[in-house]
């Protein structure tokens, strides 16, 4: 029987407005950041732990974020955050 000991999800995502959309840079940084809060309040009110460990701002005002997060709430991920 195998069984899954620890599992951690690696994910880079881009928080970006469509180009057709005619946002200026600064508008389109602050949709961004909004839309990025906003991703991090629903991690945690899931209560899902999760560490960014690098962001960017872009030069088109999108927001590229690299994020470790929980796989489920019985995975250990203690060896995936430091």
């Amino acid at each position: 029987m195998k069984r899954v000991k620890s599992a951690c999800i690696f994910q880079t995502l881009v928080f970006a407005q469509k180009p057709e959309l005619g946002y200026s840079k600064d508008l389109a940084l602050k949709i961004n950041r909004e839309e990025l809060e906003h991703y991090e309040s629903s991690l945690k009110k899931a209560k899902t732990r999760y560490q960014i460990t690098d962001t960017a701002e872009e030069e088109d005002g999108s927001i590229v974020i690299h994020v470790r997060k929980q796989y489920n709430e019985t995975a250990d991920v203690s060896e995936y955050f430091i």
